[in-house]
């Protein structure tokens, strides 16, 4: 299968689901939904990830690819149509769960078949392509919500997404040649026997797991909490997807030089420099209340930001034993959800008790925390 044809497929995928944590924030206050609550639906989005993710990996590890793509990508599909079809509060809580549920096998599945695809020599081009299209898909999925939900209204928006992965399912059910035979296959070494979290005995890989988890965990808040805040300062759907396309705008850009970077400072540098760049602008949100100025900022968070989910993805690969390469990714995936569960539900409690602006300013200080953890040697 081209890894052309792959990438296809990722922007599809994470076009929708980024649209969609666009559309469940704004719908969800469109039906008079609390602060509380939204934190519990985002919550939602990360409940069967940190549950199944090492599961999902040790099952492309030993079965393939194509089914968890296939399967994954419709069950994407078929949860973003549910809000559509049945607009209701508690529809939303459904569809965030099942959305979350067929995206740990897709997602999970999508990384170890870019490695699989990869040879040492193309493996940094082709994770550092994978994430140039996730930023793309990030920039595209809010900017379409946006439109969609000034134009057909909520409800019609989420249908217009599920269109993406359902092209997406199409395209792996009809790619039997050259994805059956690819897997992980098994290690022959003594690693074999080791657990999946015995990697976290090593120290410096666990402390790239949780700075991992604390950047994605930021993003997602953002995602979600950026819509709120344009919200309640008055901005429209189409300016807040505008905010949120320019966050996934400089993503796009600043993985175009990671390479550049890399080579020129350690993995470790650049990672934790961008962390703290990113702190530093969480800080100003509260400050702004100008649609132009706060897609300047979110450009400037998006800088930030955007090179931590390649850069962490890519040592973890290549770092992982011999044929479990899906099992080290889902221990990945399963500490990031672990963060982004249990954070949410902080937060939402937060906004909740004092309004948005502290939301920002408590990620911040733990992007802060993550930054020093990533010092370290």
């Amino acid at each position: 299968m081209p890894i052309s044809l792959v990438l296809f497929v990722v922007l599809l995928n994470m076009s929708a689901f980024r649209g969609s944590k666009v559309l469940v924030s704004l719908f969800a206050l469109e039906l008079g939904a609390p602060q509380i609550m939204l934190g519990v639906i985002v919550a939602l989005y990360s409940l069967f990830p940190m549950l199944l993710a090492l599961y999902a990996g040790k099952l492309t590890d030993r079965f393939g690819v194509r089914w968890p793509l296939a399967l994954g990508s419709l069950g994407i599909a078929l949860s973003l149509a549910l809000p559509g079809v049945l607009p209701s509060l508690h529809m939303l809580y459904v569809s965030a769960l099942l959305i979350g549920a067929s995206h740990v096998f897709y997602n999970i599945s999508v990384q170890n078949l870019i490695g699989m695809l990869s040879t040492p020599e193309t493996r940094t081009r082709n994770f550092s392509n994978f994430s140039l299209v996730i930023a793309s898909g990030g920039f595209l999925g809010p900017l379409i919500a946006g439109v969609s939900i000034d134009a057909l209204g909520h409800a019609t928006a989420y249908l217009c997404i599920a269109v993406t992965p359902a092209i997406s399912a199409a395209i792996m059910f009809r790619a039997r040649r050259g994805l059956a035979a690819l897997r992980g296959g098994k290690s022959k070494s003594a690693e074999e026997a080791v657990y999946a979290v015995g990697l976290l005995a090593n120290a410096p890989l666990r402390r790239t797991l949780i700075t991992s988890g604390i950047i994605l965990t930021a993003i997602d808040l953002f995602q979600f909490y950026m819509p709120i805040y344009g919200h309640a300062i008055g901005l429209s759907a189409s300016a807040i997807g505008m905010v949120l396309a320019m966050f996934a705008a400089a993503s796009f850009i600043v993985r175009i030089i990671m390479p550049r970077l890399v080579s020129r400072f350690s993995e470790e540098q650049v990672l934790t420099a961008s962390i703290f760049i990113a702190a530093g602008t969480y800080l100003l949100f509260p400050l702004i209340e100008s649609g132009v100025l706060l897609a300047a900022i979110a450009f400037l968070l998006g800088l930030g930001t955007g090179s931590g989910q390649p850069l962490t993805l890519m040592m973890i690969y290549s770092r992982a034993p011999e044929g479990r390469s899906g099992e080290a990714l889902g221990l990945r995936m399963a500490i990031n959800n672990l963060t982004h569960l249990t954070v949410p539900l902080l937060f939402g409690a937060l906004g909740t008790a004092f309004g948005v602006a502290p939301v920002f300013l408590a990620n911040a200080a733990m992007l802060g925390a993550g930054g020093m953890l990533s010092r370290r040697r």
